[in-house]
């Protein structure tokens, strides 16, 4: 029984979602150990929704210590098919300023530590990656931003690096060099992820900062990150329960399908303990997992 239809993956400042009835809270165990928390399901503008503190409540997890694979795992077995995701980011150009909210459709991975698909260990997957962020839920995200009446920009390239500090001055502006918009710590994992998980992914990128790079702008400081932060909270919780109100019933964009030709691995040579632990990724085209053969 789908428990979720849409997730929402609350950032730094965002760790409850205001305006969600019926709550109750679910702990859900995945082959990748513990997600960051324990998932909030509810109801939000009539539709089933599961809530989850990307960094623990109370921020307790550094960018590099999420456990990726088990947040997006522990969706997708709770029958979510969309996710929503808030960060904080820094700016990489003039025209983001600190309160604007930026909807990016490219990410430049700069992670070194992380793992990023939940396949290997006998099982060979590629999806196509080239446009990462879901058209529709992007779509929502960029209505809700107009309807609310906040500053939502949709396009651009977020830059994922791997922290938890910020960047130096040079890194700053080779990445402005590269025309790249924003830059934070953490979404681009969960866009491979859901991506292999055959849900829609859109973040919503609420800008802090501008980095280091801006002449006669002080450098970036954790003081004036979570000042923005908390004041870009209420409009965040205001955007993603209107993208939500908005949001398509049925999906017609091609994440729901992004496995189809993308299992490399022939079915009988993939080791019976990786097929029965990813059997909720590979089943709808592999079969049961207990048809896998040793």
């Amino acid at each position: 029984m789908q428990q979720a239809e849409i997730g929402i993956m609350g950032g730094s400042g965002l760790y409850s979602m205001p305006g969600l009835t019926d709550i109750r809270e679910v702990t859900v165990q995945t082959p990748f150990g513990e997600p960051s928390d324990a998932y909030v399901l509810g109801t939000l503008e009539g539709r089933k929704v599961a809530f989850l503190a990307r960094h623990g409540r109370g921020h307790r997890i550094l960018p590099s210590e999420i456990n990726f694979r088990a947040n997006i795992y522990g969706m997708k077995d709770l029958g979510v098919e969309r996710i929503l995701s808030l960060s904080a980011v820094g700016s990489l150009k003039e025209e983001h300023k600190p309160t604007d909210f930026v909807i990016p459709d490219q990410f430049i991975d700069r992670t070194i530590h992380r793992i990023s698909t939940f396949f290997g260990h006998g099982i060979v997957v590629h999806v196509a990656f080239g446009d990462p962020i879901c058209p529709e839920a992007a779509a929502a995200y960029t209505q809700s931003c107009k309807d609310i009446g906040v500053v939502g920009k949709a396009g651009g390239t977020y830059i994922c690096m791997e922290g938890p500090q910020f960047s130096t001055r040079a890194e700053s502006n080779l990445y402005r060099s590269w025309g790249a918009d924003v830059i934070g710590m953490t979404n681009l994992q969960e866009a491979k992820l859901c991506r292999e998980a055959e849900i829609c992914y859109s973040t919503c990128a609420m800008v802090t900062d501008y980095d280091c790079w801006r002449a006669g702008h002080e450098d970036v400081t954790v003081e004036q990150v979570l000042k923005v932060v908390h004041a870009n909270a209420e409009n965040a919780a205001k955007v993603v329960k209107r993208a939500i109100a908005i949001m398509p019933k049925e999906r017609k964009c091609a994440c729901g399908s992004a496995m189809k030709f993308a299992i490399q691995t022939d079915k009988d040579k993939i080791p019976v303990a990786t097929r029965q632990k990813l059997a909720l990724l590979l089943d709808k085209y592999l079969g049961k997992a207990g048809e896998a053969k040793a």
